[in-house]
């Protein structure tokens, strides 16, 4: 579902575009206009969906970067509708004013978050309707969260992991993509892997915590990458050229200028990780370090006192 679509906008829409399309489909599709019809509830459930990401300033970003598929492995269906007061909004339009729609045709006064409940089937809680809507669902199963290590050549490439899980008892063993670009501490979301319901009712999600291990030679900035390279006093002084390798094995040699200093960086543009699995790449930073021996030869230290003599 492209929630663009769904809204009938553009992805340039601005906030008071997304508003007026939602006003308008809302208006065409509440439940209280439509006398039961399920397909209008359907539309009307998307419509709500759509408008509760495309009005969240951060959740249009992380839609807009790793688009449908990647924002619902991020996002399950309570993390999209968290904060979104659908009452309160359609209050806002005026919705259950029946002065506005007068007649046979107008909203009913009546109408309430019990009847949102049995259309969404989780706008109160985990399954929708705890201690409120009857027994027209079922509740679903927990939740559950698993920790998920992954290395920084997995950030880079993407990768498809597989990981054991025990269900009553049995083992099952679950296939998980990872998209590109992904950081530490994001979480994937695979639909019903969770726990069963206790109830015969759907099961719950799986969550995978990201965890991104240390690397032995890079640091991770964002979407750059840091390595760092030690150089003699005097190459800091004359310049020299160091090589580097980059995370996927590609061999660079980096010219360091005359008289650079400590932790200077030098870019090479494009060898970081990817910004999303669709984003461009960020950049190596080459960053220098002047090694002080600890100890010195006699001839050594001669040399050194006459740099010292001579104002270095």
């Amino acid at each position: 579902m492209d929630y663009y679509t769904v809204l009938g906008l553009d992805k340039k829409a601005s906030p008071d575009e997304i508003k007026k399309a939602y006003r308008k489909l809302a208006l065409k599709y509440h439940p209280d206009k439509t006398n039961g019809d399920k397909a209008a509830e359907a539309k009307f459930k998307e419509i709500n969906e759509a408008y509760a990401v495309l009005s969240d300033k951060h959740k249009r970003e992380q839609y807009d970067t790793y688009g449908a598929s990647g924002f619902h492995q991020r996002f399950s269906q309570e993390d999209i509708f968290r904060g979104f007061d659908l009452n309160s909004i359609l209050r806002q339009f005026g919705f259950f004013n029946n002065s506005q729609f007068g007649g046979s045709n107008g909203f009913r006064a009546s109408s309430g978050p019990q009847q949102f409940n049995s259309i969404f089937g989780y706008a109160s809680g985990r399954g929708g309707c705890q201690g409120g809507c009857g027994s027209s669902q079922p509740l679903k199963g927990e939740d559950l969260t698993y920790q998920l290590s992954i290395s920084f050549e997995d950030v880079l490439h993407g990768a498809e992991k597989t990981i054991s899980l025990r269900h009553n008892g049995a083992p099952q063993n679950v296939s998980v993509k990872i998209p590109k670009g992904i950081e530490s501490g994001k979480r994937l979301r695979l639909s019903g892997k969770g726990a069963p319901s206790p109830s015969g009712g759907p099961p719950g999600d799986l969550y995978l915590k990201i965890t991104v291990d240390p690397h032995p030679e890079f640091q991770r900035d964002g979407d750059d990458l840091i390595v760092e390279k030690k150089i003699p006093f005097s190459m800091a002084c004359l310049g020299t050229e160091v090589e580097i390798v980059t995370l996927e094995g590609k061999r660079f040699k980096i010219k360091v200028p005359p008289g650079v200093q400590q932790d200077a960086r030098l870019r090479v543009k494009g060898h970081g990780l990817p910004s999303g699995p669709i984003g461009e790449r960020g950049d190596l930073y080459v960053k220098i370090g002047v090694h002080v021996p600890q100890e010195l030869s006699e001839e050594q230290q001669g040399i050194i006192g006459k740099l010292a003599d001579a104002g270095l």
